[in-house]
């Protein structure tokens, strides 16, 4: 398959064949659709996070799901999917409170081993990690999810916590930032606590969507 790859850090960036993603039992390899482009791949590019050379960067993607690991049983060849830029083991007890994100056993694409900077990229524990897209919504809309938007919706709702009619402060408006104020002037939709709920076990499963009554909160920016 073709993909972007660098041999060293900081060195060129190229455009060239490398083997196909081996698919382990409990993953799953996609067709890559759309992959966005994060400050994160700059950071291992320059080497502050490191990875191993030859690399293939990448973290925000979605796709089509190509080839399926024999303990997989909720994807099939197909499916349009996406995933964090952290994936949880889906077995210890960080992910089974919905905290994968410090998930002693997690994965990264494009940290831990190659990314979507290619045709094709591996998910490991792909029950756990991959998130169905609705059939409305573009490849190029969910790349970005995953790892920005995810990061910004945390921060709102399970740390910052935030009611309607409260001031956001959102200090820097990059990919992060300007996904906060997004999120900060909307209503939460239906669909994302369903979707925690599947992706985690961690939403009550008799709690039902949960949809916002009150106006949405307001945002501002400051120099």
């Amino acid at each position: 398959m073709r993909a972007v790859v660098f041999d060293s850090v900081g060195g060129p960036l190229e455009v060239r064949d490398v083997p196909e993603p081996g698919c382990p039992p409990d993953g799953v390899v996609l067709d890559v659709r759309a992959t966005g482009v994060c400050r994160s791949d700059w950071h291992a590019w320059r080497g502050h996070d490191p990875v191993a050379l030859p690399h293939v960067p990448g973290h925000e993607f979605a796709g089509v799901v190509a080839r399926v690991g024999a303990d997989v049983t909720s994807w099939r060849p197909g499916d349009r999917v996406t995933a964090p830029f952290v994936c949880g083991c889906g077995v210890c007890a960080y992910c089974g409170a919905g905290d994968p994100q410090v998930c002693p056993g997690q994965t990264q694409p494009g940290f831990t081993h190659h990314g979507s900077f290619a045709e094709q990229v591996l998910v490991r524990a792909a029950d756990f990690n991959l998130v169905r897209l609705p059939g409305s919504m573009s490849f190029v809309a969910a790349a970005g999810l995953g790892c920005r938007v995810a990061t910004a919706y945390r921060a709102l709702t399970a740390h910052g916590r935030l009611a309607a009619g409260e001031w956001l402060a959102v200090h820097g408006c990059g990919g992060v930032g300007l996904s906060a104020v997004l999120l900060g002037t909307h209503s939460v939709p239906a669909s994302w606590p369903s979707m925690c709920r599947r992706r985690h076990r961690s939403w009550p499963a008799n709690a039902g969507p949960r949809r916002s009554s009150t106006p949405p909160l307001r945002a501002t920016s400051r120099p």
